[in-house]
C-alpha cells in the first residue's frame, strides 16, 4: 500500500517538474529486444552508436544491482514551426529535423530526470538509482514499450496516444519497487505508409531499420556521403523526419509545452552559403546548444554543399570552388566538386579541369573526376 502511495506521487511530481507523461515497468532482461539485436547485428543494420554490449543493452541487473524498477518519461516537443523563413534562390536554406530544435534535449531529459531522482530520494533516502537518455546502455523505446508509454510503430519510433511519435524519452533504473503498468497494445496494423516512404529504404520490415542507410545516421557521419544517398538527402542537415510526417497516428499532433525546445527558425533552417565558410567558434556559438551539433561541423558543412547541389544554386558557384581550391579537409573538397559537377555550367567545369591537376588526396581527386564526368556528360 506504501509503494501505491509513493507511486501515485512520484506520478503527480513528475507533472509539476514539465514531465508529460511517466510509465513503470519492471527490470526483468528484455529478451525479444536481445533477439532482435543480435539479428540486427548479424545483418549489419546498426549504425555503430549504440552500446556495443547487448547484454548491458538488454539486463538492466548489470547496470544497477538489485534493479527491480524501470521508470520511462517522456516529454513532448514540436512539430510544426512559427513563422518558418522560406528557402529561396540566392539563399537557399537548409534543414535539421525536429529532434534537433531547442535546447539539446539531452540535457532537458537529464534535468527532470535528477529532479526525479532528488524528489525518490527525499521519499526513500536509502533507494539506488540510475538514470540515462538516449546515450545510456538501455533502448529508450523498448522501456517506454514496457512501461506503457507508448507502443512501437513500424518507423521504430514509440508512438503515444497524446503525443504521437513527437516525444524524447528517458528512463531511471530502481531497487525500488513500484507496481508495472499495461504495455500498450495498440500496433499500426496494415498501415506501411511509413515503410513505403522512406527515402533509401531503411525500414526494411515493420519494426526493423537498417540503420546504415537511414537518412538520420547518415548525416551524421564523418567521411564522403555514398554516391546513392547524395540525392536523397534533400536540403537535410541534420536527422529526417519523413517516417514520422506520414504518420497517421501523428496527423494533427504538435505541442508546445516547454520553451526551451522551441526552434530558433535561422538556427535549424540556416542559409546553406554562410554555412560553408563558418569557423569552428561561429559554428559553436550558432549551433552549440542544439543536439545536432554534436558531430561537430564538418558533417554539417558536407551536407550544406550537398544541398546545395540538390537545388543547382548556380550562386554558391564561386564559394563551392574556393572550397575545393582551399579547404584543407579532403571530404569538403571533394564534395564541393561533386556538388560543382552536379550545378554544372562553364566556370565549374574550368575550375573543376585546373583542380583535377593539382589534387593530391585520392579521394578528393575521385570526386573531381566524378564532377568532370557529370558535366561532359551534359554536353
Amino acid at each position: 500500500m506504501l509503494n501505491a502511495q509513493l507511486k501515485s506521487d512520484i506520478v503527480a511530481y513528475s507533472k509539476t517538474i514539465g514531465i508529460d507523461k511517466i510509465g513503470f515497468a519492471a527490470a526483468d532482461p528484455f529478451k525479444s529486444l536481445k533477439e532482435r539485436l543480435r539479428r540486427q547485428q548479424d545483418l549489419g543494420y546498426q549504425s555503430g552508436f549504440e552500446e556495443s554490449d547487448i547484454e548491458k543493452r538488454t539486463e538492466p541487473e548489470l547496470l544497477l544491482n538489485g534493479a527491480t524498477t524501470i521508470i520511462s518519461i517522456a516529454i513532448a516537443y514540436p512539430s510544426r514551426m512559427k513563422e518558418s523563413p522560406r528557402s529561396k534562390r540566392g539563399e537557399r536554406r537548409g534543414l535539421f529535423c525536429r529532434a534537433s530544435w531547442g535546447v539539446d534535449y539531452h540535457h532537458v531529459l537529464r534535468e527532470k530526470l535528477s529532479l526525479l531522482d532528488a524528489y525518490i530520494k527525499s521519499k526513500v533516502p536509502e533507494v539506488s538509482t540510475s538514470s540515462m537518455v538516449d546515450t545510456g546502455e538501455l533502448s529508450d523505446r523498448a522501456v517506454a514499450e514496457r512501461a506503457g508509454i507508448g507502443f512501437s510503430g513500424k518507423n521504430t519510433m514509440t508512438i503515444t496516444e497524446e503525443f504521437g511519435s513527437w516525444v524524447y524519452l528517458g528512463e531511471m533504473i530502481t531497487d525500488l519497487y513500484l507496481e508495472p503498468d499495461e504495455p500498450v497494445e495498440e500496433g499500426c496494423g496494415d498501415c506501411n505508409i511509413c515503410v513505403d516512404a522512406c527515402p533509401t529504404g531503411a525500414l526494411i520490415e515493420g519494426g526493423q531499420l537498417n540503420a546504415s542507410k537511414c537518412i538520420a545516421f547518415l548525416t551524421q557521419t564523418k567521411g564522403f556521403l555514398p554516391d546513392q544517398y547524395r540525392s536523397k538527402l534533400g536540403n537535410r542537415l541534420y536527422g529526417c523526419d519523413t517516417c514520422q510526417l506520414v504518420c497517421p497516428k501523428n496527423k494533427g499532433k504538435d505541442f508546445h509545452h516547454h520553451p526551451e525546445l522551441e526552434p530558433d527558425p535561422e538556427m535549424v533552417k540556416p542559409k546553406l552559403i554562410p554555412l560553408l565558410t563558418m569557423s569552428n567558434r561561429e559554428f559553436k556559438e550558432k549551433f552549440g546548444n542544439a543536439a545536432g551539433s554534436w558531430r561537430g561541423k564538418k558533417p554539417i558543412q558536407r551536407n550544406a554543399i550537398l544541398a546545395l547541389a540538390h537545388y543547382k544554386d548556380e550562386t554558391a558557384i564561386e564559394t563551392l570552388i574556393e572550397l575545393m581550391q582551399k579547404d584543407p579537409r579532403p571530404v569538403i573538397r571533394g564534395t564541393s566538386a561533386w556538388a560543382l559537377g552536379k550545378i554544372g555550367g562553364d566556370k565549374a567545369y574550368h575550375a573543376l579541369y585546373m583542380e583535377q591537376m593539382r589534387e593530391k588526396d585520392k579521394d578528393a581527386a575521385n570526386e573531381i573526376a566524378k564532377g568532370l564526368s557529370m558535366l561532359q556528360n551534359k554536353v
